[in-house]
């Protein structure tokens, strides 16, 4: 007998230390951890809440920084944080529990609760639509930004919002056919608890979150009453400053929380254990939604891979805020980071944190840094031109014998050769510039960088020899958000837009493109009759083909 259960202990001793394993840092980790965690936080300094969940038992915890520089607060577990758009996971599990409770279905159509919304669109805009970002309604504060709007300047509420959307005739693309995420789904949503839940929707998920045992959570319709204490934004250029935050719309974000409440939220999911929401409601949550083509975005919860690993996850940032929840299922562990810190990234301390825990090399191992080889020799002049990825258009110039590199919203980056074809920045030699030629015989950039992976960009070869480039001219109105463009040409293939008080430089890509760099935006030219110019298609970010008529 005694044998016996000699034998089973030895049997059993493994499997008890593997349990402490998963379950304890070793020395090294901790101090690894707490290295990535504190980096960006320098003395007397806003900064960061870090923690971790594994097998549903919170493992590491860390907090570092000022909550309040005017008090000298310290960062700890009551420390609320705007979470920002890592709120929309929980503006989904409001409305995945009305769905179990049968008081909506995925399929409705949301003009069922807004019936004077987009009158001229006959597809069925669907609340699965606005969970999963394929509705392509336009997201509220790119519209805002249009019409030269600084949103959080202000205190716009719900009723702002929606005046906003009722005015919107056309939509980014045919509902359900393609990802684009708004925030704009996420308000509605919001608002559809409102209607169908019988009560406020930040009544409705106040109790959500007590039953969550999250009682320091809670979305914001009223910025005058924030619980504190709130670890206080603050951004830095060249000394810290803070700011007061007046915004009122929430659902898609506005939410404040603390690490405390945020890893017990991850506890749960991974425990499944909750006695208001079941099981299978948790799991729902972290899930794709069925039937959809859109393999990115469930509900409120984003699905990529990290080094092949798979993961779910979610950023939230608002100004100074910022806010990462990472989960990696099938390692039983995620990781929550939250700032107040304008310096911090948290996406990557966040990621750095993860290889950590499972014995990867750093992301910039993994990124080639330079070119495989040196190419032929490039000429400057060889190089100058208008280069172009998806939205980024970079242009190269020479100006007094010197390489420059002219990017959207950036100071002009002085490059200098470091060889036959690789130019770098003048005072940042790890960002790399290799020129070669594909195979069409097109001139291409490749950038290397740390942290980064190459991409190319390709040079634009456009004739513009029997251009008439006065012909762009005009004046043209965009009757949803009534802002109007002035389009003048000034010379070479450069023009002059205004739109209310606001000058803009444009570059003409091609006889049927304009490209406003500091503004991200793209604009199509529309022709009619006579092959002259009757509208134009502005696209930017979360807005596209917002269509303008020519007026005069």
């Amino acid at each position: 007998m005694k044998s016996f259960i000699l034998y089973f202990f030895l049997i059993l001793l493994p499997s008890l230390a593997y349990c402490q394993d998963i379950n304890q840092l070793t020395a090294l980790q901790k101090t690894k951890l707490d290295s990535i965690a504190t980096k960006d936080v320098p003395k007397g300094a806003p900064g960061i809440a870090v923690g971790i969940v594994r097998e549903g038992k919170i493992i590491y915890e860390k907090y570092a920084g000022f909550a309040d520089l005017k008090d000298s607060t310290l960062i700890d577990k009551r420390s609320r944080f705007n979470i920002a758009s890592n709120g929309k996971q929980f503006t989904a599990l409001a409305m995945l529990s009305l769905i179990e409770d049968k008081k909506i279905d995925l399929n409705d159509d949301i003009r069922t609760f807004f019936p004077k919304l987009y009158p001229t669109i006959k597809s069925k805009i669907k609340v699965a639509h606005l969970l999963n970002h394929t509705s392509g309604i336009r997201d509220v504060y790119d519209l805002w930004s249009l019409q030269g709007i600084t949103w959080w300047e202000h205190s716009y509420t719900m009723e702002d919002a929606l005046s906003l959307f009722s005015k919107q005739a056309d939509l980014n693309c045919e509902p359900g056919t393609t990802y684009s995420y708004s925030n704009s789904n996420y308000i509605l949503l919001a608002e559809i608890v409102d209607k169908v839940s019988g009560t406020s929707f930040i009544d409705y998920t106040n109790q959500m979150f007590r039953d969550l045992n999250m009682p320091n959570t809670s979305f914001i319709s009223n910025h005058k009453a924030i619980k504190e204490p709130i670890a206080k934004p603050y951004f830095n250029f060249d000394t810290w400053f803070g700011y007061d935050w007046i915004w009122n719309i929430y659902g898609d974000g506005n939410i404040f929380s603390t690490l405390e409440d945020q890893l017990s939220w991850e506890q749960i999911l991974q425990t499944k254990e909750n006695k208001r929401f079941s099981k299978q409601l948790l799991e729902k949550s972290q899930s794709l939604l069925t039937n959809s083509s859109n393999k990115k975005y469930g509900y409120g919860v984003e699905f990529g891979e990290h080094q092949n690993i798979p993961y779910k996850f979610h950023g939230g940032s608002t100004g100074a805020w910022k806010a990462i929840a990472a989960r990696f299922p099938d390692k039983n562990f995620s990781i929550i980071t939250l700032t107040n810190s304008g310096k911090t990234d948290p996406m990557s301390q966040t990621l750095s944190s993860a290889n950590i825990l499972m014995d990867l090399k750093s992301d910039s191992e993994n990124i080639r840094l330079t070119p495989e080889k040196i190419g032929p020799y490039v000429s400057k002049k060889d190089i100058v031109g208008l280069y172009q990825l998806n939205d980024a258009v970079w242009q190269f110039v020479e100006k007094e014998g010197d390489l420059f590199l002219v990017r959207s919203g950036r100071n002009d980056t002085k490059l200098i050769r470091e060889a036959d074809n690789v130019f770098q920045k003048w005072n940042d030699a790890p960002f790399k510039q290799e020129f070669t030629k594909n195979e069409n015989g097109e001139m291409e950039v490749t950038t290397y960088y740390t942290r980064t992976k190459p991409f190319t960009l390709t040079r634009k070869n456009t004739d513009f020899s029997d251009f008439d480039f006065k012909s762009v001219n005009g004046t043209f109105l965009n009757k949803e958000t009534k802002v109007e463009f002035s389009i003048k040409y000034i010379s070479g293939v450069d023009y002059k837009i205004r739109s209310g008080k606001t000058k803009m430089k444009a570059i003409l890509l091609s006889p049927n493109e304009l490209v406003i760099n500091d503004y991200n935006y793209k604009i199509t030219l529309k022709r009619g009759e006579n092959n002259a110019i009757s509208n134009l298609l502005l696209t930017s970010g979360r807005i596209q083909n917002v269509k303008f008529y020519k007026i005069k």
